[in-house]
């Protein structure tokens, strides 16, 4: 046994829920269920989940027991797969690419995602946000420290990291649209699987992701951000916008950061 979990449930979105989009957090909903910002429909007890008359943030709090097939106590052996999720509203970050072990540090102390319209009050644009180790907030050590243990224990069992984005693609948030959730659990499936072991891979520009070029029940165009967009030219300066956040949120912990871990760094522009 080597990965634990000590959180007891869950705190999910529930903005547009519907059995056939979220089965398992549709079916959590019920006694021993905390539901937040929510409306009901008139004259009923029943959840309208797609009311935003409060916020777009709705959400619903379950213990773990609600979920069916949860591992309880929440212990397990060694991975071999782990999964990094950001929901970038920029539209640039791949819906998966493979990390080598320097980009997965890399990525582990940057901590990236995006706030949206909904997510918290006077936010009505996206905005990029990094939180060391995805919980900058409770690290007692500098982060590279928990940075260079993790690349310690990939190297020695030999695990594979994933980058999954949940956000945009086809353009930032209000043009592109959310990456369905039936691609996103294929691409993870498949992960899974070894669907992905032995496919062809592309590298990203800017990012230098390693990105699938094919994949069990997701289309190939999906795959390679870039190509969702249609002006490639937005898409080419979005992302160097976001590349140049990254390295300058990253210039905080630099000095003490390997060689390794800066190597994987996206590509910035000088003076940006």
């Amino acid at each position: 046994d080597s990965v634990f979990n000590f959180e007891g449930g869950c705190y999910a979105k529930c903005i547009d829920l519907t059995k056939e989009k979220e089965p398992q957090i549709f079916g959590a909903v019920k006694a021993g269920a905390l539901l937040e910002n929510i409306d009901f429909l008139e004259n009923t007890r029943t959840v309208d989940y797609s009311s935003t008359s409060k916020t777009e943030n709705t959400r619903v709090a379950y213990p773990i027991h609600h979920i069916e097939g949860a591992v309880e106590p929440s212990i397990g052996s060694t991975p071999k797969n782990i999964f990094f999720l950001t929901a970038d509203a920029f539209g640039v970050i791949p819906p998966i690419s493979k990390l080598t072990t320097g980009q997965a540090m890399y990525h582990f102390i940057s901590g990236y995602t995006a706030k949206v319209a909904g997510t918290e009050v006077g936010i009505t644009e996206p905005q990029t946000t990094f939180s060391a180790c995805f919980g900058k907030a409770f690290l007692p050590l500098h982060p590279t420290k928990y940075a260079d243990l993790l690349g310690k224990k990939l190297k020695e069992n030999k695990v594979n990291v994933w980058l999954i984005n949940t956000g945009w693609s086809g353009g930032s948030y209000g043009v592109g649209e959310r990456i369905k959730l039936k691609y996103t659990r294929a691409m993870i499936s498949a992960a899974l699987n070894g669907s992905l072991d032995n496919v062809q891979y592309d590298t990203t520009p800017f990012f230098k992701l390693a990105i699938p070029t094919s994949c069990p029940g997701v289309p190939d165009e999906i795959l390679n951000a870039r190509n969702t967009w249609a002006d490639k030219d937005a898409f080419d300066q979005k992302a160097q916008q976001l590349a140049n956040a990254f390295v300058k949120n990253f210039e905080q912990y630099a000095d003490n950061a390997s060689e390794e871990i800066l190597a994987a760094a996206p590509k910035a522009e000088v003076n940006a």
